[in-house]
């Protein structure tokens, strides 16, 4: 008989006809069956938005070729783009774990699959590919077929909580934060409060009120929510403030709706207008019990106390100096020396201590500066957020006493210990930083001038988040609104821990190498070596332009999780010497005409002599770029350069 279909041999009698070349036979197929290939691509690809939870649909039809076979099924590709004109998809990161697919992301059989949690105003690269039996047994990779779009803005989130800046008999001044994601500029507030009889609206562009023609000692409730372009965000929990009443002294009566239950709290305060803070203790308390859901306490900031010694009194304990044993100067600080001691209180065993002495001849202000940093740490008790002992400021020199963190800083103890830990480990440690920092965003504590870096870790390499007083912004691990408008946020943490992540995953590598702060700016960072593609993704929506789009610590924490729980994930693929730096805003090549016009693009024109005498197209340590960040930059814009020169834009 004759040979089967794209098949073919030389003998006569043949017991098999080999395949043809670029066609196969599965495993299951018989000798005597025609030999087949991998289907061609699917066709027709389109997306819409779900209705009601912001997933995405993509739709597609068979491929017009199934290779001669029957069956075939579908896998998807999820990528990350850097801008929605896509010019070289190499540019473009992996989605990630933070992506979920339904009803799966392989083995599809179906032409439909739904992505969900995407983040807001992210150009997002999808390829579906098309697979049989025997797509495995060609060297070629499974033909697909793709589509780009850009997901658009969402609603805010919910305004965490409100602040009372000030009370009087007959009105209430609120300020709050803005939403942790706010999707876009915020509009307007809208304020709803409610009395025993009625409802009433306030709007306001900024995040301050004052509420007016209110009742003496009475008690309101107030909401609030935002609003972006896209319209108004949830509102935010009831919380309750009364206005003052008309005599200095009063019992009063709250009835505190939470969760359907009724709670009587029975205050009795004295008010007295030569206070020492700002505002009435009672006020500030009662905003604080009220504001608590489920028993979190929310940073108070001790700036709002006149004397920061009030805020040290409250939030954290005296230590008798004779507990307190000085061992050795170990470093210095901004006001005074570090040392290591040793704690002992009563009844308790002996811990190992760092302790900050202030100096002699401190200023008020710097002894104030000195004493806020207790007041911070203070109010903070998480196995991962560094542990405030005590204070000593009965006795002088006045002290600061923290846990001691044997192994240092964490960049450093990574650089000293590099290449002794698995991917599993360093994940890890930037999962025990995760937590300390989503601890302290759910408390409303934002960091302002303290960036994701500032670490320690301890033996069991649980990391700590520490220092709360940095006096300059570190612009390598800061966010661009902070670092430009002073705008500090959840997000902007957000950003410096995907900085930290990049520090962490390179064994305590300079972000950014050697280049200036206004470079910075311009770029986010490759993939460490030996650095799994998923995290390099979570580093990259870390490092999202618009703050809103950038995820929150609970889903940096469960995307940490999931990591951790399939550790094959974490396998790293092998990457190129030098990778380039990745642009969310590629370098302007429309008006390049020559390489001198390209260096000035870049503003490199520093490097216009050696590129003259050295006629070479190739860029190495001879032709005298010898920072580091400057030879990934000009390699960066060498490939952006070529796919331009290939589109034939651009003459050279």
């Amino acid at each position: 008989s004759l040979c089967p279909p794209n098949s073919r041999t030389s003998l006569d009698g043949a017991s098999v006809c080999e395949c043809r070349s670029g066609f196969y036979r599965a495993a299951s197929d018989a000798n005597s069956s025609a030999c087949t290939t991998p289907p061609s691509a699917p066709v027709a690809l389109t997306w819409e938005y779900e209705s009601g939870d912001g997933g995405v649909s993509l739709r597609w039809r068979p491929p017009t070729d199934m290779g001669g076979r029957s069956e075939v099924w579908y896998g998807v590709v999820c990528r990350i783009c850097p801008s929605p004109t896509i010019s070289n998809p190499t540019l473009c990161s992996w989605c990630g774990e933070g992506v979920t697919f339904s009803p799966s992301q392989t083995n599809l059989k179906q032409t439909k699959v739904t992505l969900n949690n995407l983040l807001t105003r992210v150009t997002y690269l999808i390829q579906v590919q098309a697979m049989n039996e025997v797509s495995a047994l060609s060297p070629f990779p499974a033909r697909y077929t793709s589509i780009n779009f850009t997901t658009s803005q969402s609603v805010p989130s919910i305004v965490p909580m409100m602040h009372q800046l000030s009370r009087a008999p007959d009105s209430i001044t609120l300020s709050w934060p803005q939403p942790d994601r706010p999707n876009g500029d915020i509009l307007e507030y809208q304020l709803r409060y409610f009395d025993k009889d009625s409802a009433h609206t306030v709007f306001s562009e900024t995040n301050t009120v004052s509420v007016g023609s209110l009742v003496p000692g009475s008690i309101y409730a107030f909401q609030i929510r935002a609003r972006n372009e896209r319209g108004f965000g949830p509102y935010s929990n009831t919380i309750y403030f009364t206005t003052l009443p008309l005599g200095l002294c009063t019992l009063i009566t709250l009835l505190l709706h939470s969760y359907d239950t009724v709670i009587t709290l029975l205050l009795h305060s004295y008010f007295t207008l030569n206070t020492k803070r700002r505002e009435s203790p009672y006020s500030d308390r009662l905003q604080r019990y009220m504001s608590n859901k489920g028993g979190v306490k929310y940073y108070v900031d001790p700036s709002t106390y006149e004397d920061p010694s009030e805020a040290v009194k409250e939030f954290a304990r005296e230590i008798d100096p004779i507990h307190l044993k000085i061992e050795e100067v170990i470093g210095a600080a901004q006001f005074g020396e570090v040392s290591r001691g040793r704690y002992r209180p009563l009844g308790r065993r002996e811990v190992l201590v760092a302790v900050k002495t202030l100096r002699w001849g401190a200023s008020d202000r710097e002894r104030g500066m000195f004493l806020s940093e207790a007041g911070v740490l203070g109010q903070f008790d998480h196995p991962n957020v560094l542990k405030l002992e005590g204070v000593v400021t009965r006795t002088t020199p006045e002290r600061i006493v923290t846990e001691f963190m044997e192994n240092g800083p964490l960049d450093a103890f990574l650089r000293e210990n590099e290449g002794q830990f698995s991917v599993l480990q360093l994940v890890g440690m930037l999962r025990g930083v995760g937590a300390g920092m989503r601890y302290l965003a759910e408390r409303n504590f934002v960091h302002r001038d303290l960036a994701a870096r500032n670490v320690l870790v301890n033996s069991n390499l649980v990391c700590k988040v520490s220092d709360f007083g940095l006096s300059k912004i570190p612009v390598r691990w800061t966010a661009p609104e902070a670092f430009q408008h002073r705008k500090f946020s959840s997000a902007s943490d957000v950003w410096s821990f995907g900085v930290l992540m990049w520090e962490v995953m390179s064994y305590g590598e300079r972000p950014y190498w050697d280049m200036s702060n206004q470079e910075v700016n311009q770029f986010r960072l490759p993939a460490p070596h030996n650095c799994p593609a998923a995290m390099h993704s979570l580093m990259l929506q870390c490092w999202q332009a618009d703050r809103g789009d950038r995820p929150g610590f609970d889903v940096l924490l469960s995307s940490l999780d999931k990591l951790i729980r399939h550790p094959a994930s974490l396998k790293a693929e092998p990457t190129r010497c030098s990778q380039p730096l990745l642009s969310p805003t590629p370098t302007d090549l429309s008006c390049v005409a020559t390489v001198s016009d390209w260096l000035r693009a870049l503003r490199l024109e520093r490097y216009q002599d050696a590129f003259d005498r050295a006629h070479l197209d190739s860029l190495d340590r001879g032709l005298g770029v010898n920072l580091i960040g400057h030879q990934r930059k000009i390699v960066s814009a060498a490939q952006q350069l070529r796919a331009f020169l290939a589109q034939g834009q651009v003459e050279v």
